[in-house]
């Protein structure tokens, strides 16, 4: 009796939130909705200095952060944002600014109009609005500044900062329940009534629907799914993403892929941010490049040319496919501040490197430029594959110099023509 394997598309979910408009200048950016899932960012300097917050912010957009958060904290800080806003324009840099406002927000985007009305967004901690009567005053005067100056708002609950009055309500009806809910369930109602009653009560002061985000931020792989399949459930406003203090290194890279992968292939999430500590002397623009191939990896979004390339084994020959492989992505994300806009369609070009001859010409084949490198005990040479047909061979020692020409021509030849034929 014969049977039949059914394969099915694994592509994402398609999203279901609302869409929201976030508005500089002259720009609009859309998030949610069927727009793409954005990436973001923050920074992590001292807001106050506006020189090197601006330097920094330039990184992460040149990155593809497209917003970028600021600690707004202090009176000179708040100051420092037109400041900033001034600089990015003078540099080029067009990329919103979110405000983000914790205890004193409230006073700060009330005494500082200039700051409030240079912020892109504000991101508003309902935990950390002030306590007892203090909460719904301080809460109420933030969304009445978003009001005045037209912007929209992140309401982002973290569990390390949850509304203690709402906790304690929450565990005192889930005492009568029989039989109750176990502290992490409570937890996550908590998180999640939080954010949609700040939501809802934003909107009844008079906040347009498709001005209102919310994320829901916990720590742990499993606890951020849980929280956010039941957040999406229960509300469509647009949904950010991010595993809070994902930590350091691999670790933090891990963690925080693992979580925001599962969620988006199920579409949940439409802004993303990957919180990294950065290790020693690590530029921050880590946490940009990681959420941009996350996205990639998941067929979501396009951002830069992929490179396809063997983790090498006995067969391959010392070093030399592993260095023509960073050489080959430093390059191709070095040209791309200048290919993005000179050869659109570009960032969907994919490159193999391939180490020996078991999956080295297939692999080539597959992409739409590769090359094979020879293996140990192979011949010198390294046929490279253009548009599924091997086209030469290269030898000696010159063939990184010489690879990297060929792929130059060929984003020339081919992007090239694709802007002049839509062009014309």
């Amino acid at each position: 009796m014969s049977s039949k394997i059914a394969i099915e598309s694994a592509m994402p979910a398609a999203r279901r939130s609302r869409q929201a408009r976030v508005v500089w200048g002259d720009s609009v950016l859309t998030v949610g909705g069927d727009a793409p899932v954005r990436v973001q960012s923050m920074t992590n300097t001292d807001t106050a200095d506006a020189i090197g917050t601006a330097i920094q912010v330039k990184e992460l957009a040149l990155a593809g952060s497209e917003m970028v958060r600021l600690t707004v904290n202090t009176p000179e800080a708040a100051q420092a944002v037109p400041h900033i806003r001034e600089q990015l324009d003078r540099m080029g840099i067009a990329v919103p600014l979110i405000g983000d406002f914790h205890y004193n927000g409230h006073r700060l985007l009330t005494d500082f109009p200039d700051c409030a009305q240079a912020l892109s967004k504000y991101r508003i901690n309902p935990g950390n609005v002030g306590k007892g009567d203090k909460h719904d005053k301080q809460f109420a005067l933030m969304i009445e500044a978003a009001l005045r100056w037209d912007k929209p708002v992140r309401i982002g609950v973290n569990w390390g900062s949850l509304d203690q009055e709402l906790l304690a309500s929450l565990m005192d009806e889930n005492s009568r329940r029989t039989p109750p809910w176990g502290v992490k369930p409570v937890m996550y109602e908590a998180l999640i009534s939080s954010a949609i009653e700040s939501a809802e009560r934003a909107v009844e002061m008079g906040m347009s629907r498709n001005q209102v985000l919310l994320s829901c931020k916990v720590s742990g792989v499993q606890d951020l799914v849980s929280v956010y399949r039941e957040l999406a459930r229960r509300c469509d406003y647009p949904l950010h993403l991010g595993l809070t203090e994902a930590g350091m290194g691999t670790k933090g890279a891990v963690a925080s892929t693992a979580a925001l992968a599962l969620l988006l292939q199920e579409g949940i999430g439409d802004t993303i941010r990957v919180s990294l500590t950065p290790q020693p002397g690590e530029s921050r623009t880590q946490e940009v490049l990681i959420a941009c191939e996350i996205l990639q990896a998941l067929e979501l979004r396009s951002f830069v040319p992929s490179v396809t390339a063997c983790p090498g084994c006995g067969r391959t020959t010392s070093t030399v496919f592993q260095e023509l492989t960073k050489q080959i992505e430093d390059f191709l994300r070095a040209q791309m501040p200048v290919w993005r806009d000179k050869y659109p369609g570009v960032e969907k070009l994919k490159v193999a490197v391939m180490g020996c001859i078991v999956n080295g010409p297939g692999e080539s084949k597959q992409a739409d430029i590769g090359i094979s490198l020879p293996g140990t005990g192979e011949a010198p040479a390294a046929p490279v594959f253009i548009d599924g047909e091997k086209r030469m061979t290269l030898r000696g020692d010159g063939i990184a110099q010489e690879f990297q020409k060929i792929v130059q021509t060929y984003v020339e030849t081919r992007f090239g023509a694709q802007h002049a034929a839509s062009a014309a």
